[in-house]
């Protein structure tokens, strides 16, 4: 039993830190797209380029671990 709880574990380990991981390169991204914003003037443009980019870095890294081939 406790072999199987401590495979559960880890595999909650594992999506959570995927999550965060998905979730931090979102807001990384639109938080730079707003600070260089307000640095250069360009009202929504850079929030928008640097919220895509963070979507886009974000499911990057799902499909890097997909690639892994971890076994559920």
């Amino acid at each position: 039993m406790k072999k199987k709880t401590d495979g559960l574990f880890r595999e909650l380990g594992y999506f959570a830190s995927l999550g965060m991981s998905v979730a931090l390169s979102i807001f990384l991204g639109l938080f730079l797209g707003l600070w260089l914003d307000k640095k250069f003037d360009t009202d929504p443009v850079l929030m928008f380029i640097g919220l895509a980019l963070g979507i886009a870095a974000g499911f990057s890294n799902i499909v890097r671990a997909g690639k892994k081939g971890r076994k559920f």
